[in-house]
């Protein structure tokens, strides 16, 4: 720009020289020329300090101005990556969070199968799998009557045949003492719903687990059922509802015989409700035990109400008599009173002087 500005004045210059060349002679053409050079260098050199002046201002003024921007544009950076960051760790803590609780659940599930596997090397020796389920049943009859409960159940139980039942249960009229026994066909179920094994293989287990289920349900029926000491019904619990729901979706004919044979085969779901349902009916009888005796009470406090009543009718007549005479009595006390004060009022002098 400065180069522009000072090539145009030297042109103005030149033209000037050149015209007055033409116009005058050589020496007033030099002193002219060089007042004006003298003029047009200090002209140009105030222009130039002026002009350089203007150019540093305005760009200390655009300096500062970007510079502003570009403490803005960095401040605005800064939030935004702590903003980030703030995020970032927040979800890697989430992050470690989750993490950690996956672990301790993995724990927990491979504890868990550690149990499931020594449960089921403890099921298949058929002693434990007895005491399993007489625990189980024990923990069923304790929930729903409470312990020591002698008089509505006991655990094995010795009947009169010399059989012990591994639990008796004394309900009520129609039904009476019910034999509970607890019975687990479990290896060759597993067998029948083992998926690995050959279709024929299946099927023999199957064969052989109905037969095992009737081989309960007939010695149930010839053990537990002693005519003249328990009804005439008895209960095969069986304490593993998968077992339980086989033989009720797929094996109905097992379902008929055992009701031929007067055998209830339950669950650990069905004998709870069964038995909730005996325990209502036992708190219905105890309640009915007593509604009589509860009503002869009734009817003897009835009777001392009764008296209560006449002997409070009496004294409230009394009541109104005695106060009917002391009203008569307050009504003769005030006309005595008004007598005393008419004599009260009378001038003894005043009837003398009138005599």
């Amino acid at each position: 720009m400065e180069y522009v500005i000072l090539g145009i004045l030297i042109f103005i210059v030149l033209l000037l020289i050149i015209l007055l060349v033409k116009g005058r002679d050589n020496s007033d053409v030099t002193e002219k020329l060089g007042r004006f050079e003298t003029n047009i260098t200090k002209e140009i050199g105030e222009f130039k300090f002026s002009f350089t002046n203007d150019l540093r201002k305005d760009f200390d003024t655009l300096n500062e101005q970007v510079q502003k921007k570009i403490d803005h544009l960095n401040e605005r950076v800064n939030e935004r990556l702590e903003e980030n960051f703030q995020k970032s760790n927040k979800t890697f803590t989430n992050i470690l969070e989750r993490l950690t609780k996956i672990d301790e659940a993995q724990k927990k599930i491979d504890g868990l199968s550690m149990e499931i596997v020594s449960l089921q090397s403890v099921l298949t020796d058929k002693k434990t799998r007895g005491i399993f389920g007489e625990v189980n049943l024990n923990y069923i009859l304790t929930s729903v009557f409470g312990e020591n409960a002698k008089g509505i159940y006991e655990i094995q139980h010795k009947l009169s045949n010399g059989f012990i039942a591994d639990a008796i249960l004394y309900a009520p009229s129609p039904l009476g003492t019910i034999c509970i026994d607890s019975k687990f066909p479990l290896e060759n179920y597993q067998r029948m719903t083992d998926k690995m094994l050959s279709k024929e293989e299946r099927e023999l287990a199957e064969k052989q687990f109905k037969k095992d289920v009737r081989n309960h349900i007939e010695a149930i029926s010839s053990k537990y059922i002693v005519p003249g000491e328990t009804a005439s019904e008895a209960i095969l619990f069986l304490p593993a509802e998968a077992i339980f729901a086989e033989i009720n979706a797929y094996h109905s004919d097992l379902i008929k015989e055992a009701y031929n044979k007067k055998v209830w085969i339950t669950s650990p779901t069905t004998l709870m409700s069964t038995l909730t349902t005996i325990s209502m009916i036992l708190k219905n009888i105890e309640r009915d035990k007593y509604a009589k005796v509860i009503h002869e009470e009734l009817n003897k406090l009835s009777h001392e109400f009764a008296l209560y009543k006449e002997r409070w009718d009496k004294l409230s007549r009394s009541i109104d008599t005695v106060t009917k005479d002391v009203k008569d009595i307050n009504i003769t006390t005030e006309k005595i009173t008004k007598r005393f004060d008419s004599i009260n009022s009378v001038n003894v002098e005043e009837l003398e002087n009138k005599k």
